[in-house]
């Protein structure tokens, strides 16, 4: 199918030409800062806290504390870790690179199935390359119908929603607005906890010892979002007692902790840093851990977990900390995401 603009069947000879109709599959990741630089990473960390979906306080408060306090030392910090994860060949972070892979090979997919109708592309919530900025070049690509797909297989405010914030905010910018559709989070999809069983499964036939118990890590949130109504814990809760009836595992092979607190308020627990310490200290010497919230390894995976937790496990006297990578873009997980963008795009190809 040619790209070229063409005058619609039956317009008048003065019609401008228009892009052919297409559909656009976008997927949506959290964001990264464009370098590991002070200002880069001000840059970032200023739009990322000051999303109300991530930090709720009312802004006369937090502002002066974020932009004042906070964004004086917090990228000199962030910048550090950072540069111990770069992907110093395409100077890019891990984020970045994986999600451009998993489109990558969902666009592949795609094509093998339905030719050059469909469009494939990524966008950010902060940072590069912004939604905003990827609605358009789909849009001018003649794409009338978009599915929108959050890379987030579990609910949240701070990252389902606030994506599909993102994106309608730049819809109100469009006077010929697309048909939408949005992928619903798929924390409980089969393909999805198939292949984190698979995951699983070869870690643990590569492990030198077997683990004594899977924690599976989530991104925490504080305890009061749940008070208010986000399902996001009972989502990974369920996800993971799918994974381990997957498994055929009993109740106390696995579990569910929470990383990455921020703020002085309580957040979801048992925290992973402190439950990693736990179990070494009560004798449990070969842990594994698997971050099922996370469709692609980040800071928050390659750093926090492969380095605080791992140490945290370490020092309180375990001896093997086996870290299962993110389902990133493997095969398993390429799947998954084709079938579910399939089964969304039902009545578009």
């Amino acid at each position: 199918m040619t790209d070229t603009p063409v005058r619609p069947p039956h317009a008048p000879a003065d019609h401008p030409a228009l892009p052919r109709r297409k559909v656009g599959i976008l997927f949506a990741n959290l964001g990264t800062p464009d370098s590991t630089d002070y200002w880069a990473m001000r840059r970032y960390l200023s739009e990322f806290l000051s999303d109300r979906r991530v930090v709720d306080y009312a802004p006369w408060k937090w502002q002066p504390i974020l932009q004042g306090i906070i964004l004086s030392r917090r990228p000199f910090k962030s910048g550090a870790n950072y540069r111990l994860i770069w992907n110093k060949e395409r100077d890019e972070s891990p984020l970045m690179t994986i999600t451009r892979d998993q489109t990558d090979g969902l666009r592949s997919r795609l094509e093998k199935r339905f030719g050059g109708s469909v469009v494939v592309d990524f966008c950010m919530r902060y940072g590069n390359p912004s939604t905003a900025s990827k609605l358009r070049e789909m849009l001018d690509q003649g794409c009338d119908r978009i599915l929108f797909f959050p890379l987030y297989p579990h609910y949240a405010g701070a990252t389902w929603a606030t994506a599909n914030d993102q994106l309608f905010r730049a819809m109100m910018n469009e006077k010929w607005q697309p048909a939408l559709r949005v992928v619903a989070p798929y924390y409980d999809d089969t393909a999805y906890i198939d292949a984190l069983a698979a995951s699983v499964r070869a870690a643990y036939d590569a492990a030198p010892r077997k683990p004594q118990k899977l924690l599976c890590s989530y991104h925490g949130l504080p305890e009061r979002y749940l008070r208010e109504g986000d399902p996001y814990h009972c989502h990974c809760v369920k996800t993971t007692r799918l994974l381990k009836e997957r498994l055929g595992w009993a109740d106390e092979a696995i579990g569910s902790t929470f990383q990455s607190k921020f703020g002085p308020e309580e957040w979801l627990k048992p925290y992973t840093v402190e439950e990693v310490a736990r179990l070494a200290r009560e004798g449990v010497k070969d842990i594994a851990v698997i971050a099922p919230a996370f469709a692609a390894d980040c800071i928050e995976t390659l750093e926090e977990i492969e380095g605080e937790i791992r140490e945290a496990f370490v020092h309180a006297g375990g001896e093997n900390f086996t870290y299962i990578p993110c389902l990133n873009d493997g095969a398993a997980h390429l799947d998954a995401l084709t079938d579910l963008a399939v089964r969304n795009l039902q009545g578009w190809l």
